[in-house]
């Protein structure tokens, strides 16, 4: 089941990405969140009104999504970035891509035009998963980051949605 997360959910969205930031290239930060920050992040959030959405199975939070701006700018509103992760037990069944399927579907009834995905080069699992949603490759950054002692490469993949009926400049 997919619904919008609550903050009984944060703890174990904090365990998916953890894990995410302690073992994986899919999240360049060095150092685990606190409950503390994963608070401030989901407050901020639904203060801006984007969403957070969860994949329940069995009554457990196994994966999270959500998007939020793309760049500070007032020219890129209608463009956001999203993020998706999967705990590291549900891998391979498909949880990622139903949510993002849902994502996508809230994101283009609210008139955004472009949604990208900021993936670690080396992570052929996510970079398949949105090329089979319809996401189109735009460009590597060689050397966007650095962690576990090497240097990594940010892959950008885009996704178009219908975008506002009339696009404002203000």
């Amino acid at each position: 089941m997919i619904r919008y997360a609550r903050h009984d959910d944060l703890h174990t969205i904090m365990e998916i990405y953890n894990d995410a930031i302690v073992n994986t290239t899919a999240v360049y930060h060095y150092k685990p969140q606190t409950i503390e920050d994963r608070i401030s992040w989901y407050e901020q959030k639904v203060r801006d009104g984007f969403p957070v959405l969860v994949f329940e199975e069995n009554n457990l939070v196994v994966g999270f999504a959500t998007y939020g701006p793309f760049r500070a700018w007032p020219a890129y509103k209608y463009t956001i970035e999203h993020s998706v992760y999967v705990h590291k037990n549900h891998r391979g069944k498909h949880i990622g891509t139903k949510l993002m399927r849902e994502l996508i579907k809230i994101a283009d009834e609210r008139g955004f035009a472009t949604l990208v995905a900021g993936i670690d080069a080396s992570n052929e699992g996510s970079r398949f998963m949105h090329e089979k949603l319809g996401f189109r490759y735009s460009g590597t950054i060689q050397k966007a980051g650095y962690k576990f002692g090497k240097w990594l490469d940010l892959s950008f993949y885009q996704y178009e949605l219908r975008g506002p009926d009339i696009p404002l400049e203000e």
